[in-house]
């Protein structure tokens, strides 16, 4: 019996009502609050994501845990409340642990507030969300998932590289079978710098869309793809050029880019024909396509700026 993949392609024609790129959250929407935490993730789902991205591993008792940085140092208060425990590396640490950590406060001591300027919240709001932050955990893959699926929404799940032999084969099954738990396959994306990973996930649930991440593009992109029958390739939007992302589409590999944050480098992106685009700033990206929708108005008699 043949395998009916759920496509990202497909994300363009089922999530945004025919915009020409899909906006992607970069860890939640980095821009609007503490990256990875549900809080942010809904805020990125307020400013008109169609999607998430976000980075799990594994905890010391191999729990599934939402997180970006190798260390807990950055974006938790682990330095604080385990000063015994560094360098703070996060494999090193229980689930409970964490679990016990602050990943707000970092970010709600930040100004000016990025959310106040342009966010989906009303600037006389902005003190208020502060105030969520603060507090903030680092929340399970299974929290993360839940919350996308209740929303009705969509989820780029980032493995993190986490080395090879048991640890990370643990890492891939626990990922791919929870995703399956949930029936949430057509609402996955799974991406990962580790390729090998993909290629784990592809034998384990030959229906759930894969994305090859990169830092540099290979001279054949779309070889590489295939040779890991994958759907996607997620470049850093640095090292991609339109003849390229015209090749890959036509051959039905999606081309999601990343992380771009200002306004005249996505217009550049949108007209270059990318699938999607990985933002902190999904409030702005939503303005850009906004824009680009309307059509546009005749310049008044004697106008020639």
């Amino acid at each position: 019996m043949s395998i009916i993949r759920f496509r990202p392609l497909d994300w363009l024609r089922k999530t945004n009502r025919g915009a020409a790129v899909l906006n992607g959250a970069h860890r939640g929407g980095a821009s609007l609050g503490p990256e990875n935490t549900l809080i942010t993730a809904l805020l990125g789902y307020l400013a008109g994501a169609d999607f998430w991205e976000l980075d799990v591993q594994l905890s010391f008792d191999q729990q599934l845990v939402v997180l970006h940085d190798d260390t807990l140092e950055r974006t938790a208060n682990a330095a604080a409340v385990f000063p015994e425990h560094a360098p703070w590396q996060a494999s090193t640490f229980r689930w409970g642990e964490i679990r016990r950590l602050d990943c707000g406060s970092w970010f709600a001591s930040q100004q000016p507030l990025p959310q106040s300027a342009g966010g989906p919240v009303p600037a006389n709001a902005a003190a208020d969300l502060t105030a969520a932050f603060i507090g903030a955990n680092a929340p399970s893959l299974l929290e993360a998932l839940l919350l996308t699926r209740g929303l009705n929404w969509r989820v780029n799940v980032e493995i993190k590289d986490q080395g090879g032999g048991r640890t990370g084969s643990l890492l891939v099954d626990r990922v791919v079978k929870l995703i399956e738990a949930l029936k949430m396959t057509e609402r996955v994306l799974v991406s990962s710098f580790n390729h090998g990973y993909l290629e784990r996930v592809r034998g384990l649930d030959p229906a759930l869309a894969t994305g090859v991440l990169l830092d540099q593009v290979p001279a054949d992109p779309a070889a590489l793809v295939a040779e890991l029958d994958a759907d996607a390739l997620h470049p850093p939007a640095t090292v991609i050029d339109p003849a390229m992302i015209e090749e890959l589409k036509a051959r039905r590999i999606a081309v999601n880019v990343w992380t771009v944050n200002e306004a005249p480098s996505m217009r550049q992106l949108i007209a270059a024909g990318v699938t999607g685009i990985i933002t902190d700033c999904p409030q702005v990206l939503k303005r850009v396509r906004e824009a680009g929708s309307r059509p546009r108005s005749r310049p008044k008699s004697g106008y020639t700026g």
